[in-house]
């Protein structure tokens, strides 16, 4: 079983990825900004962790993240801003990488952004800002040498998720529900084989496992 923590727990993929885990029988700890969000955290069977992945240092993510052997970032500025973007999505990344060498981690797990994402739409300068830094996040965890996965989900629903994907080097882009998003990390931890891979995922019609299971033959 892993001892995994979270950079993002309280977000939409954080927060199920966590209660997949904890299903499973793995450990959790949670990286949470807000002290009330510590109750339910706690409640649902995660090892809470008060800290803002803007202000901590790599040092003290490792002292979070003691007894941990997998990191999940999944973190994000979610629109709040150029700053928090940069910060959060474009450097927390490397922040967390430098923590995994302090503590001699090598397992990491990089939830971050479909490269065709947005393209049909009105160019919004906020939007590209966000697609850069996504960009500048994948290539510091490519060139780490961790072992990484990078997970690209395309555009995220809220649906109940399901157990069939679309899942590879590159795929068309699409739908896909945050659950199934988790529900892959989830296969991705308990599959280590699997690593310095840059996936994406989408809806799709081949069962999680075999999709897994075809990287490990790839």
């Amino acid at each position: 079983m892993a001892n995994v923590i979270i950079i993002g727990a309280t977000g939409g993929v954080g927060r199920r990825l966590a209660r997949l885990l904890v299903g499973s029988g793995h450990t959790v700890i949670g990286l949470h900004r807000k002290p009330e969000q510590a109750t339910d955290m706690s409640g649902n069977g995660v090892s809470p962790v008060l800290g803002d992945i803007i202000e901590m240092t790599p040092s003290e993510l490792a002292d979070a993240a003691q007894g941990a052997d997998v990191i999940v970032f999944t973190a994000g500025a979610a629109g709040s801003g150029l700053d928090r973007t940069t910060a959060i999505d474009g450097d927390g990344p490397g922040r967390a990488i430098e923590a995994a060498r302090i503590l001699g981690i090598t397992r990491f797990y990089l939830v971050s952004a479909f490269p065709e994402a947005g393209r049909l739409r009105e160019r919004v300068d906020a939007f590209e800002h966000y697609m850069a830094q996504k960009k500048r996040a994948d290539a510091d965890v490519a060139a780490s040498d961790l072992d990484w996965v990078i997970l690209r989900p395309g555009k995220l629903l809220d649906g109940p998720g399901g157990d069939t994907v679309s899942l590879g080097r590159a795929i068309t882009y699409g739908d896909v529900d945050r659950e199934t998003v988790a529900r892959v990390l989830l296969a991705l931890i308990e599959q280590p084989s699997v690593r310095r891979e840059i996936l994406e995922l989408t809806d799709g019609r081949t069962p999680i496992q075999e999709a897994i299971g075809d990287l490990r033959q790839g």
